[in-house]
């Protein structure tokens, strides 16, 4: 085939994909909120609003991750140290990215944001009150920058595919970004097919401790959304549902006594940069298992925890914080399941889950470390 052959046959094959978005095409995207915004894509240079959206970002642009990204929030380094050395040591060039502060404490520089000329900002739906009474968007708009929300926390399990697929349009990544949505739902069906076959299941009651040890309050949890939703999706009642109305909120240690509940799940990361030497479990990717466990057992010791019936039993256990704002959490509820019903997932095997999505989307390595329990054998 001659080389204008071959032009040709390129151009009708793109003609007949007509939802995939041609080179500098201005077209309507509907962002997560239901906005529609204009954009020029695939787009090549991006702000992102907060440096974890590498999390999803990378994962359609696996072999250059931050080829396209001219700014973001600098948040990435405190809430996940060992996630972002790992980063680090592969893409060096990132140290160079500017990063802003964020829109939500008012620390974002609109000015240099002008200056770095991006295609469009991508937000995180929390953001979205703060943004709007600053008036940004009008003031972006006003010199051609767009403003898109994407969703991977506030109700992650409602969004975290139509976000995905709003990134890859945005990337002209529409085909990867598909890829990944079924990849991320079939691995969600293997937990709730089975657990809708299951006869007579009992369902644990669940307390979901969110970063603890961070603080020496009791205690940060979730309501009907987020882990709080994860650990429904996983075959288990949260006992926090009726406590707490929205996705986030506290408990105090008599409630917990009260509750009395089965198992205990405690979310944690490398939070050295926020409060060094803190009593936070640090599970993440690399991490120190032996001392996330004694320093998981240390936080069973605090009042509140030491006669129920989950510490009594050994059924606690320590998980990646950052599953809480990424589109990974169907890892998560793969082992929150094999946790809460152990014999029904006997041969679910949530490691190589995550080892999966690496080989096959992420830009990084696997490193072992994400869960830690103080039963053995789980």
């Amino acid at each position: 085939m001659t080389i204008r052959a071959m032009a040709a046959a390129a151009a009708l094959s793109l003609l007949a994909l007509p939802h995939l978005a041609m080179a500098g095409e201005k077209v309507k995207v509907k962002d997560i909120t239901g906005r529609e915004v204009e954009v020029n894509v695939p787009v090549e240079r991006v702000i992102l609003g907060e440096g974890r959206q590498i999390y999803f970002t990378g994962a359609l642009d696996q072999d250059a991750p931050f080829k396209r990204i001219v700014g973001w929030r600098d948040d990435f380094q405190k809430a996940d140290l060992d996630g972002y050395n790992i980063y680090l040591k592969k893409f060096p060039e990132m140290a160079k990215i500017p990063t802003f502060g964020g829109m939500k404490d008012g620390t974002f520089d609109i000015e240099q944001a002008v200056t770095l000329k991006p295609d469009v900002i991508v937000m995180n739906i929390d953001a979205k009150s703060a943004t709007e009474e600053s008036g940004y968007i009008e003031k972006l708009a006003k010199v051609g920058i767009p403003v898109v929300y994407v969703d991977f926390r506030e109700k992650a399990m409602e969004n975290t595919d139509p976000s995905m697929r709003l990134i890859g349009k945005l990337f002209g990544k529409e085909e990867k970004a598909e890829e990944f949505v079924k990849f991320h739902d079939e691995q969600i069906r293997l937990v709730t097919d089975r657990l809708a076959s299951a006869k007579d299941l009992k369902k644990p009651v669940v307390f979901i401790e969110r970063a603890g040890g961070y603080s020496e309050d009791c205690c940060m949890s979730f309501g009907n959304e987020n882990f709080g939703r994860m650990v429904e999706i996983a075959g288990g009642i949260n006992m926090a549902k009726d406590i707490i109305p929205g996705t986030f909120g506290t408990v105090n240690p008599e409630q917990i006594i009260a509750s009395n509940p089965d198992q205990v799940i405690v979310t944690g990361a490398n939070w050295e940069l926020y409060v060094p030497g803190g009593a936070w479990v640090g599970v993440g990717p690399g991490a120190d298992k032996a001392l996330a466990t004694k320093k998981l057992a240390k936080l069973m010791e605090r009042p509140g925890f030491t006669d129920i019936k989950a510490v009594k039993d050994g059924n606690v256990h320590a998980i990646w914080h950052q599953f809480y704002n990424n589109p990974y959490q169907f890892v998560a509820i793969q082992q929150m399941a094999k946790w809460l019903h152990p014999q029904l997932f006997a041969d679910l095997d949530p490691e190589k889950t995550f080892q999966e999505l690496h080989q096959r989307f992420l830009p990084v390595d696997y490193h072992s470390g994400y869960f830690v329990s103080l039963k053995s054998g789980t």
